[in-house]
């Protein structure tokens, strides 16, 4: 029987634990997120040729990039950087790798800054579904969820603050501005025509 490496045991854990203790009205920040976010990091990081290593520590910090829901929405990045420094030790990630894992978390906040190529990867990885064709559909997530926390509500509302936010994105790596870019825009268009009243 094969051992698991550190990685397989770590996901595990944060996966298992986030299934069973994150609040249940979070419709977009839910462990699905989490995954979704996963299968872009992999895919952008294997684009974007980085080692074996980089994205070991690419995906770790993507299962811990929202694990901060765990104890609350506000400033939950900063507090997934304290639960991967409170759990990481014990699966045998040095304090090196800690802190990049915990760069690269903390680049997620928004506006995103990242500082180097790796954080520049979870970033958009983060973000990939605004350019993807599931947009609209993992949108409508985002809205339940802000709808619940009575930060959103309104269509209109939404619609308006679905428009600055895709005005002001960017894409960092040169991957996802070939393979997303174009589909966002078209995203921000429709948004517009939304906004103007228009129907299509």
């Amino acid at each position: 029987m094969t051992t698991m490496t550190r990685y397989e045991r770590t996901k595990n854990f944060i996966v298992d634990k986030l299934d069973r203790e994150l609040p249940a009205n979070l419709y977009y920040h839910g462990v699905h997120h989490v995954l979704d976010v996963l299968a872009a990091a992999e895919m952008l990081g294997e684009k974007e040729k980085i080692s074996e290593k980089e994205m070991e520590l690419v995906k770790v910090a993507v299962l811990f990039h929202d694990s901060g829901f765990l104890v609350s929405a506000t400033n939950h990045e900063q507090r997934g950087c304290d639960l991967a420094r409170k759990n990481l030790p014990g699966f045998n990630y040095s304090d090196k790798e800690i802190e990049s894992i915990c760069g690269m978390i903390i680049a997620t906040s928004y506006p995103q800054k990242p500082k180097n190529h790796l954080e520049e990867i979870i970033c958009d990885a983060d973000l990939d579904y605004l350019g993807r064709d599931d947009f609209f559909t993992t949108g409508n997530n985002l809205l339940k969820e802000m709808n619940t926390n009575g930060s959103v509500q309104t269509e209109a509302d939404w619609n308006k603050l679905q428009e600055t936010f895709l005005n002001s994105h960017r894409y960092f790596t040169d991957t996802a501005n070939r393979l997303r870019n174009k589909k966002k825009q078209e995203h921000l268009e429709k948004i517009r025509q939304m906004n103007r009243g228009i129907k299509n």
